[in-house]
C-alpha cells in the first residue's frame, strides 16, 4: 500500500476550476477518473485522514501513485470528458455507479427489422449501435425526445408495437408526429430504417448537413410562402440544435483533429495537445520545455508537430491540426504531414465556432501546466540553492544573495509615473515587505531619474532606520533554507518577534508603511520596539533596465555613502545583466536556474508596478472636485464641463457665468465655485484631456 502523502499535490498548485482528475497506479495505468466543480476541493477531500475514507476510496488512494487533471469550462464539459476517459481507460475503480448500476447508454437496435431507439444498460449487444456512456437516463430520454421531432424512429416496446399493429391505430406519439408509425403501415420498413440510420449519423457528429438541409428547406418554403412548413422546419432545427447542446469538449460532424496550445515566457514553454476523434476529445499530451535558444510560439509549434508526428504511424496524423500560430513555412509543414498521412492535412489557426471554444480549453490547460511546473520549480530549496549561488558567482558577489530587492518604474505616456519594491528572500516572494512609490521629484517620463530618486529615498529611509536603532552588528548569513535573523538586516529582531517565510525567520510583520512618503520623514517604531521593514539592507538591488538605469542606482546609493550593496540590471529585451561601469553584460545561459530566479524577480516586480499605477489612474479618473457639490448629478456636472471645457476654467469662472449654464441655479453655482476654491491645487496639476483634478495619493504597501 502506498501513502498517499507521497504524491499529495500541494493546494496552491491545483486549480480551483471545472475538471476532470485521473488517478493512476505505478505502472502508469489509470485506476480512476472523476469530476470535480472545483478541482481544488475534489481532489484535496481524497488526502485526509485514511480513517475518514469509504474503504473503496481508501483502496484507490492507496494504490495510486500520482494524481492529474485537466480543467475544462463548465461542468457539462466535465461531465463528458469523465465518460469519455471512462469509456477510454476502463478504470478499474469506476466500474459501477454509486447505486450500483452501470452507465446508461443510447441504442438502437438495427438487428431489428423495425429499429428501435431505447436507454440500454449491462453488456453490449452485436447489431445494436450504442452512443454514450452518458451521465443519467433522463438526459438520454430528453436528447430523444427533441430528435424526434426530426428523426421520427419507434421507441415502443415489442408488446405496444404488436398491439399497434393488431388493433390498427398507432401510439399517442404517431398521432402527435413523433413516429412515424411503421406498426399500422405509414413508413416501409426500408424508410423507417433509412429514418434510424439518419439517427446514427446524427449522434455520431454528422450534424452539420442536416442542420444546413432543415435551413435551407425552411428558405424555400417561406419563399414559397409555406409558412406553417417553413415554421415547422424552423423549430425541427433548433431542437437539433438543442439536442447538440454545444460544449468545447465535443465538436460537430465527426471532426477529427488534434489541437496544439502553447503557454510560454522568456526561458520556457508549456505545450498542450487534445486529440479529438469522431467529434470527441479521446486523449490529452502535454509537456513542458526549456527554450535553449531564442524561439517564438510558431517555431514551438514546429518543434512540436515534429515531435509528434515524426514517429507516429501514417494513421495517427488527423485531416486536421488546429494551432496557435502558423511554422514559418506552412507549405512546407503542411506539405510534411500530408507526406505521413497519405492525404490532405489541413493546418490552420481556428476562428471561431467550437474548435476556437476547444482551443481555449486547451490553451487553459496549457497555461495551468506551466504554472505547476513553475510552482514546483521555484518551491524546490535545492534548486533555489542553486539559483542564488549561481547569480554570485556570475556577478562576483561573495555570498549568495539571500535578500534581493527589485525595482521598477510604470506609467503611461508619462502620466501617473510610479514605481515598486519587491522582495524575495531564499529565493521566494516575500509580499508583507513589498513597497511601491509615487515619483515626486519631477513630472513627466524619465525612467533614469525616477530609477535614482526611488533608490535614493529607499536607502535614506534605510539609514535613517539605522541610525534611529543604532549601529548594529552584522549577523551571520545563514545557508538557503536555515533559520535564523533575515539574511542581510542591519540588526537583530527584536525580543519576541516572530514570524518566518521560506524558512527565514524574521520579525513579524509591521502595519503598512507609506513608501510614498518624503524621505526625510522618520516614521517612529512601533510600541513593542520593532524598528520599520526599511531598516533590512538586501544584498542584491536588481532594476529593470540595462546600463541607464543601473547607472542611476548605483549613483544614488553612492551619494547615500552605500558601498556594501551590489546592483544590478536586466534588460528584458536579450535577458542581459548588467553591473556598474561595464561595458559589456554578463549572459547568463538560457537554462540558467539563476537567469530564472532573476527572470521572475524582475517580472513580478513589473507586475506591481503596473497594478499600482492602473489603480492611480484609475482613481484619478473618477475623481472631480465637483463630486462633493451636495445635489449636483453627474448630468449636471457633465453641462459645466462641457460648457466650460474644463475644471481649470470652470474654477476661473464667476458665479454669474456660472448660472448661465441650463440647470445651474444660484444657490447651486455658489457651492460649486466654494469647492473649486477649497480645492485649488498649490500647482497646476488639473488633467485638461478630462477636465479632472489629479489628485495626490501617499501609495503604501500592498
Amino acid at each position: 500500500m502506498a501513502d498517499p502523502s507521497s504524491y499529495r499535490p500541494s493546494p496552491g498548485q491545483i486549480p480551483d476550476s471545472p475538471g476532470v482528475y485521473k488517478f493512476r497506479d505505478e505502472h502508469r495505468r489509470v485506476i480512476y477518473v472523476g469530476k470535480a466543480k472545483n478541482l481544488r476541493q475534489r481532489v484535496a477531500n481524497y488526502f485526509q485522514d485514511l480513517a475518514n475514507l469509504h474503504p473503496r476510496t481508501r483502496t484507490m488512494v492507496t494504490t495510486a501513485a500520482s494524481v492529474e487533471w485537466t480543467v475544462v469550462s463548465t461542468e457539462v464539459e466535465a461531465l463528458q470528458l469523465e465518460y469519455t476517459w471512462i469509456k477510454e481507460f476502463d478504470p478499474r475503480f469506476n466500474v459501477k455507479y454509486r447505486d450500483d448500476k452501470s452507465y446508461p447508454y443510447l441504442a438502437v437496435t438495427l438487428n431489428e427489422e423495425f429499429p428501435r431507439v431505447q436507454v440500454m444498460r449491462g453488456a453490449k449487444k452485436k447489431g445494436v449501435r450504442y452512443f454514450g456512456p452518458y451521465g443519467h437516463a433522463w438526459a438520454i430520454r430528453e436528447t430523444v425526445d427533441l430528435m424526434l421531432r426530426v428523426f421520427p424512429v419507434r421507441t415502443c416496446s415489442a408488446g405496444v408495437f404488436k398491439n399497434a399493429a393488431r388493433t390498427g391505430r398507432p401510439c399517442l406519439l404517431g398521432y402527435i408526429d413523433k413516429c412515424s408509425a411503421p406498426c399500422v403501415g405509414r413508413v416501409t420498413p426500408e424508410e423507417h430504417r433509412e429514418l434510424a440510420e439518419d439517427f446514427c449519423d446524427f449522434m455520431a457528429g454528422r450534424t452539420g448537413t442536416y442542420i444546413r438541409r432543415l435551413e435551407k428547406d425552411m428558405m424555400q418554403a417561406a419563399e414559397e410562402m409555406e409558412y406553417e412548413r417553413a415554421a415547422r422546419l424552423r423549430d425541427d432545427a433548433e431542437a437539433l440544435k438543442r439536442a447538440m447542446e454545444k460544449s468545447a469538449v465535443v465538436l460537430a460532424d465527426a471532426t477529427d483533429a488534434d489541437l496544439i496550445a502553447v503557454a510560454e515566457d522568456e526561458l520556457e514553454a508549456a505545450l498542450q495537445i487534445f486529440h479529438v476523434r469522431g467529434g470527441r476529445v479521446r486523449g490529452q499530451r502535454g509537456w513542458v520545455t526549456d527554450k535553449v535558444e531564442a524561439v517564438d510560439t510558431s517555431g514551438l509549434v514546429e518543434h512540436a508537430l515534429q515531435q509528434l508526428y515524426g514517429e507516429e504511424r501514417g494513421d495517427a496524423v488527423p485531416k486536421e491540426v488546429l494551432v496557435p500560430a502558423l511554422p514559418e513555412d506552412t507549405e512546407a509543414v503542411s506539405q510534411w504531414l500530408a507526406d505521413r498521412r497519405g492525404s490532405q492535412v489541413s493546418l490552420r489557426i481556428p476562428q471561431r465556432g467550437d474548435k476556437k471554444d476547444l482551443m481555449a480549453t486547451v490553451q487553459r490547460n496549457a497555461q495551468q501546466a506551466l504554472g505547476l511546473h513553475k510552482t514546483k520549480r521555484a518551491s524546490d530549496l535545492t534548486t533555489r540553492s542553486r539559483a542564488l549561488e549561481e547569480i554570485a558567482e556570475a556577478l562576483g558577489l561573495d555570498t549568495a544573495p539571500l535578500r534581493i530587492e527589485c525595482y521598477d518604474i510604470s506609467h503611461l505616456q508619462g502620466d501617473d509615473v510610479v514605481a515598486s519594491m519587491v522582495v524575495f528572500e531564499d529565493g521566494l516572494a516575500r509580499k508583507s515587505e513589498y513597497r511601491r512609490f509615487q515619483i515626486k521629484g519631477f513630472e513627466g517620463q524619465d525612467d533614469v531619474r525616477s530609477m535614482h530618486e526611488v533608490i535614493g529615498r529607499r536607502f535614506k529611509r534605510y539609514l535613517q532606520e539605522k541610525e534611529r536603532t543604532g549601529e548594529w552588528e552584522e549577523p551571520q548569513e545563514p545557508a538557503p533554507g536555515a533559520t535564523g535573523p533575515v539574511p542581510g538586516a542591519a540588526g537583530p529582531a527584536a525580543p519576541g518577534a516572530t514570524g518566518s517565510t521560506s524558512g527565514v525567520t524574521g520579525p513579524a510583520p509591521a502595519p503598512v508603511l507609506t513608501a510614498a512618503s518624503p524621505a526625510d520623514e522618520i516614521e517612529p517604531r512601533e510600541d513593542d520596539g520593532r524598528p520599520k521593514r526599511f531598516a533590512y539592507p538586501p544584498q542584491l538591488v536588481v532594476v529593470d533596465g540595462g546600463q541607464p538605469q543601473v547607472a542611476a542606482a548605483k549613483r544614488a546609493l553612492d551619494e547615500l555613502g552605500i558601498d556594501d550593496i551590489a546592483v544590478c540590471g536586466l534588460a528584458k529585451r536579450l535577458e542581459e545583466v548588467w553591473l556598474p561601469d561595464d561595458d559589456d553584460p554578463v549572459v547568463l545561459p538560457r537554462s540558467s536556474e539563476g537567469l530564472y530566479l532573476l527572470q521572475r524577480v524582475r517580472d513580478e516586480a513589473h507586475r506591481f508596478a503596473i497594478t499600482y499605477q492602473r489603480a492611480k489612474r484609475a482613481k484619478r479618473i473618477r475623481s472631480s472636485p465637483l463630486d462633493d457639490v451636495a445635489g449636483l448629478g453627474e448630468t449636471r456636472k457633465q453641462a459645466l464641463i462641457k460648457h466650460f471645457g474644463s475644471v481649470k476654467k470652470l474654477r476661473q469662472a464667476t458665479i454669474e457665468e456660472i448660472c448661465e449654464v441650463p440647470g445651474i441655479g444660484r444657490r447651486t453655482a455658489e457651492s460649486v465655485a466654494a469647492a473649486l476654491a477649497s480645492t485649488a491645487p498649490a500647482a497646476p496639476a488639473v488633467n485638461t484631456a478630462t477636465g479632472e483634478i489629479m489628485e495626490e495619493d501617499d501609495g503604501g504597501a500592498s
